[in-house]
């Protein structure tokens, strides 16, 4: 059963990721959420906590989707985990990361929301890390910091700008740089 304070996050994503920041209020997130007036108030009492809130609920679900790429046998395996991870990503969760981007735009003047959005990429570099290592990577810390931020550039492009391009060329290129 999906409690009243999924059901408010899921409206916020749903408002971020489909009509931006200036959507995003308590009033807004308990009509879309159909919950009764101040409902998402008492979950989320200030603006910034709201913010925190969604960057955290955001994480929780790329996270949930990374894991399996993190699992090739091969450099060929691992290629093809990112671009399935890239795509789905940009297609099957746009509004989700399009929420996501809105945040990393508000982050870029508020330093409680830069610090939990921060934690998302430094769990996924971190989680990429053995895996580079275990392929061959020389530097496994900064191959993985090259990977995340050609992957976080494509989909700033995709989402951006409409474009659903090939990404593999392009993250092959860094791959095959990372375990050079």
């Amino acid at each position: 059963m999906t409690t009243r304070r999924e059901r408010a996050l899921a409206a916020a994503i749903e408002l971020l990721g489909t009509q931006g920041l200036s959507a995003l209020t308590h009033r807004r997130i308990d009509a879309r959420a159909e919950l009764p007036p101040g409902s998402t108030s008492n979950y989320f009492r200030t603006r910034d906590a709201l913010l925190t809130g969604v960057a955290d609920a955001i994480l929780e679900k790329d996270l949930a989707s990374v894991g399996p790429a993190l699992t090739p046998a091969s450099a060929d395996e691992l290629l093809d985990a990112l671009v399935a991870l890239l795509d789905r990503t940009t297609r099957d969760q746009r509004v989700l990361t399009t929420a996501r981007l809105v945040l990393f735009m508000e982050a870029s003047h508020d330093p409680v929301l830069r610090e939990a959005l921060g934690r998302g990429r430094a769990e996924i570099e971190t989680a990429l890390e053995p895996v580079l290592r275990a392929l061959g990577a020389q530097d496994p810390g900064a191959s993985a910091g090259a990977i995340m931020a050609c992957a976080e550039g494509l989909i700033l492009h995709r989402i951006g700008r409409h474009d659903d391009s090939d990404v593999r060329p392009t993250l092959g290129v860094v791959l095959r740089g990372a375990l050079a």
